[in-house]
């Protein structure tokens, strides 16, 4: 979905990561206000908190993007990869 969405952000900038267990209204690139989803699947959600905002693009229009909703094979992998502590983190 590149053509669709793109971004680049910081590591520096992501403050947290975790399951997202919402519902999806469908897949694709979809937001507004700092918070996008996309996504090509309705499963393996994760989203991920961004402070400072970064800047994204979505059909080449720039967006502020402070909260990213994506979905990937092995969410737990990305999870604990993002943050600190890894998944046992989120329990506490």
């Amino acid at each position: 979905m590149s053509w669709l969405f793109t971004a680049e952000v910081a590591r520096s900038s992501i403050t947290g990561a975790k399951p997202f267990t919402g519902l999806v209204g469908g897949w694709g690139a979809h937001g507004g206000r700092g918070r996008w989803l996309v996504n090509g699947s309705s499963k393996g959600l994760v989203s991920i908190d961004i402070d400072p905002p970064g800047r994204a693009r979505v059909t080449g229009f720039p967006v502020k993007l402070r909260e990213l909703r994506v979905s990937v094979e092995l969410p737990d992998e990305l999870i604990a990869a993002l943050t600190d502590g890894g998944v046992d983190d989120q329990r506490q």
